[in-house]
């Protein structure tokens, strides 16, 4: 198999833009993202409205010169621990790439950063129904296990 190399999105290159903007659409368009593409409206203001945010991360997987997934997190911080933390709020990989390790890979590089940023955890969430992610991030170590808000479980990982 190719390897998988992750690489942080520059949003002023739009080849990444386009990257980022094409698999969030994809998510939000599958059934783990609702089953609704994202508006004309979003996806003009998207790429622009990340760029003014100084706390993202944006991470882009490619195989083969193909970009197949993303991850888009932002920095937070943690009153109680007095230190920064990192959300991941989009993960998503490319249906044709899926069960191939590119999660494990994008989630290994958050880490990586988190760790590097002095965080005390990465946090997410993921729906109810979605097994796999769920089971991915269980094996990561991500822990918690109430269902909050539309039936979505919100996960930490202590580093």
């Amino acid at each position: 198999m190719a390897s998988i190399d992750i690489v942080e999105a520059d949003l002023a290159n739009l080849e990444h833009c386009e990257a980022v903007l094409a698999l969030v659409e994809g998510y939000a368009s599958g059934p783990m993202g609702g089953n609704q593409p994202l508006s004309t409206n979003v996806c003009e203001r998207l790429i622009p409205a990340l760029r003014n945010q100084p706390q993202r991360l944006v991470l882009l997987a490619r195989m083969e010169n193909r970009y197949i997934g993303v991850a888009v997190c932002f920095q937070g911080f943690s009153t109680f621990h007095a230190r920064p933390l990192l959300n991941i709020h989009d993960l998503a990989v490319h249906p044709d790439f899926q069960q191939r390790g590119v999660g494990r890979r994008l989630l290994a590089e958050i880490e990586k950063i988190a760790r590097e940023r002095n965080c005390c955890r990465v946090t997410l969430e993921v729906l109810e129904q979605n097994d796999v992610a769920r089971r991915l991030y269980r094996s990561l170590g991500f822990r918690g296990d109430g269902v909050q808000g539309e039936a979505n479980y919100f996960l930490i990982k202590t580093l």
